[in-house]
Formats: C-alpha cells, structure tokens, sequence
C-alpha cells in the first residue's frame, strides 16, 4: 500500500520514533543536529484531516507541528488530541473546525543553532512537557523539523561522559534538574492530601529513586519507582522512566495502575534497546520497580500494582500492617516480558488508614549490633509507635531510626518514602 499524502502531494512519512539507546554521531553541538523532518499542517486543517494523519501514521507520529507562512504557532500531541475528539459528540462539533482547537499553542521552539547545553536549560524549563512532546527546530524562523526530548537526554548523558573535568558540575545541575522535575508532584500532593509526606534521600547528589503525584477531579495517582543503580546512571533511568510514566498517563489515564505498569514496560524496553539488538545481543540490561496506586476518593479504594515494591495499610486500632506485595517482575529488564501484564488489587480502605510504601534502601541497609539489614520489622514498628502522630513526623521517626541502625556503615541505597493518611474529607481538587 503506498503511503499516505498530504493535500499537496508531499509525504506523511515521518521517522519512527523507537529511539534506542542512541548511536551517536562524533559530536552534537547544536539542537539542529538533533532536528528531524516531520510532517507539518496550516492552521486551517481541520481536526477531521488531523485524525486521518494520526491513524494513517499508527504510533510513529507523536506530535503534529502547525506552520503558517512556513513558521510554527503550535503542536498538536497525538495522545490528547485523540483523547479529546473521543469524547462524546466532539467528533460531530470539531471535525470540521481548524485543529488549533487541541493545539499546545506554547511548545518549545528553538532555533537549529541553539547549543546543546543550552537547549536542555530550556527543556527544563519547560518541565516533562518538553520531553514528553520533544520541541520545534526553526531556522531564521522557519519551520524544519521536530526534536524528541529523550534523545536530547541520550545526547547530554553521552556528552557528559566525555567531560570528565566537569563531571562535580555537572552532577550538580543534574540535581537541580532531577528535584525540579519532582517539585511538581510534590506540591500537588502538599495541595491535595491534609496529611502526607515524601521523603526522598538519594545516597549521592543525585540518585536513582523517583515519585509521581497527580490529583484528579474524582481521586489521586500516586507512585514510587526506583530505578538501577544511583548516582548519575540512576539519575538519567529516572529520567527516562518519569517520561515514560507520563506518557503512558497521557494515553491511558491514572485509574488502572496495572495497565500503566505495562505501558511503562514497553516504553523503557524500547527506548533503552532491551528487547534483542544485533545477534540478539541486548544492548543494556536496566530497569525499575516500582509500585503505582489510583485512590478513589468517592469509594475510598485503592487500586494498587507492583513491580518488587509493596503497598502497606495499617487499619484504624490495627496492630498489624496489611501488606500487599508487589510482583516478581521487573519494569524493563531484558528479562521482562514486553507484553507482561501485571495483576492488579482493588482494596476498600478505611478511613484514617495509614499508607505506606518505600524503595528498599530503607529495609536494606546494613547496620545494627549484627550488621544486618534492618528489614520490614523495624520498620513497621517505628510506625506503629508514631501512628497518632502526623505523617510528617512518622518519616522523620522512620529518618532517625534509619541512621540509628546505619551507624558507621555506608549508605547503601537511596531512600524514598511515601505515606498518607486516608482521611474522611481531603482538600478539594479541581484538576
């Protein structure tokens, strides 16, 4: 079958967007070395047009430029676009009105000479979005291609490790980059549950654990990940798995958290090249665990799925912790199933019920008389103690007793913390 066109005969063929880990050329110095040609529409298109481009192209177009007099005013992202036209009755009041009704009209335009280092100041700018969608390449404001926000990640970690001189700054600002990309998540939940707390240590200035949190009209999203490895490695994984979170997100919503396990598998497994690569020889084995949970706040459920990471809920005058423990199943591995499907539990939770999950550098490290791990137990018991207290102060208990029992031993791991208490009323949220 020949491939689709465009009303003037061009093309809609654009690159196929399975970005594996990237086999770079010698040097990339600016955001035009990064630039591919992608498709682009007038302003005058209509969403009608739009849908028959997304559906010819399948998932190898991921966002939609829109140029008028050859200079972009926008882009249009596939997953919210079809989202939106699938909703009742849109496509009969939108098909033939102009796509600028979806589209982003502030994404990320930058010019073909823009350097490297300064272009991934901007993408922080702008936050997940930019790597989510990627960004605009002009010249002297013309339109020439698009740029995909996780291969401009490759490009910098590969450029990086090259600079060994300025390696101290460098992780540095891959912190600053790593807690702003966390910031979000953790003003939401600070605006969305009255009684919460995070806590996120990595053992180096930058580390391999992350957490998201997202409020929606009718519950909360919540997960905690960690990633292989810590300190710069576990940083970009973080990175790489944060984007892919949000993009799966995007495309199936926050109320199935199995599904978003899955989508994330997938995602992690093709970017990094960890399904066979050359004489199916994979090209990196890393990953993460993680646990995902959707709160309905109408029925007070949590819908929880695991991957090695558990969720724990300790009742109302309960003396014990209900554990829910994750799947032995990593996120991404080469060993993980591209098309695993993670089971998933539905839990009716009673109110002013502590939740609690953390990444195992807490229940790992080594310390004590025995030198061993300090493990579940202790853990649970420093909770249980502090139960009455704020959640806040229940990590700052678990925080001491962390570096009780660590002592003089190294730090082994990060440590990330999440827990909440389920309360009767929460603070309202209209996102």
């Amino acid at each position: 079958m020949p491939s689709p066109r465009f009303r003037d005969g061009s093309s809609m063929l654009t690159e196929t967007q399975q970005f594996m880990r990237p086999r770079l050329p010698k040097d990339h110095r600016c955001a035009g070395d990064l630039c591919v040609e992608a498709p682009a529409i007038s302003a005058d298109t209509t969403n009608s047009l739009v849908m028959e481009i997304f559906a010819a192209q399948k998932e190898e177009l991921v966002c939609l430029a829109v140029v008028e007099n050859g200079r972009p005013i926008g882009l249009i992202n596939r997953n919210i676009f079809l989202s939106q036209m699938s909703k009742p009755f849109h496509r009969e009041i939108y098909d033939k009105k102009s796509c600028i009704a979806f589209m982003d009209k502030e994404p990320l335009v930058v010019d073909a000479d823009m350097s490297i280092e300064d272009l991934s100041f901007k993408t922080v700018e702008y936050g997940e979005k930019a790597l989510a969608d990627g960004f605009i390449v002009t010249r002297d404001g013309a339109f020439m291609g698009l740029g995909n926000g996780l291969r401009l990640m490759g490009v910098v970690a590969a450029i990086q490790a090259e600079r060994n001189r300025q390696m101290m700054q460098s992780i540095e600002y891959a912190s600053v980059i790593q807690r702003a990309m966390l910031r979000a998540s953790r003003d939401a939940l600070a605006s969305t549950l009255n009684d919460a707390a995070l806590v996120w240590e990595p053992r180096d200035v930058v580390g391999g654990d992350f957490y998201h949190f997202t409020a929606y009209h009718d519950g909360w999203f919540g997960a905690i990940a960690d990633c292989t490895g810590h300190g710069v490695p576990g940083a970009f994984m973080t990175m790489i798995a944060s984007s892919s979170l949000t993009q799966a997100l995007a495309q199936h919503g926050p109320r199935d958290p199995a599904q978003l396990l899955s989508a994330v598998n997938r995602s992690v497994k093709g970017l990094l090249g960890q399904v066979n690569g050359v004489d199916d020889t994979p090209e990196s084995d890393d990953g993460l665990d993680a646990a995902f949970i959707w709160f309905d706040s109408a029925a007070c459920t949590l819908s929880f799925a695991g991957a090695n990471l558990g969720l724990h809920i300790l009742a109302p005058g309960a003396e014990q912790f209900e554990s829910h423990a994750g799947q032995r199943m990593g996120v991404g591995y080469v060993n993980s199933d591209l098309d695993y499907q993670w089971p998933i539990s539905r839990i009716a939770v009673a109110p002013d019920s502590l939740v609690f999950i953390t990444t195992d550098g807490l229940i790992d490290q080594v310390g004590g008389p025995k030198r061993i791990s300090l493990g579940k137990r202790n853990v649970f018991k420093a909770i249980v103690e502090h139960r009455e207290q704020p959640t806040a102060e229940i990590c700052s208990a678990l925080q001491r007793t962390l570096a009780g029992w660590q002592q003089g031993q190294t730090r082994r791991d990060d440590v990330t913390l999440f827990c909440a208490r389920l309360l009767v009323t929460s603070r309202n949220n209209d996102e």
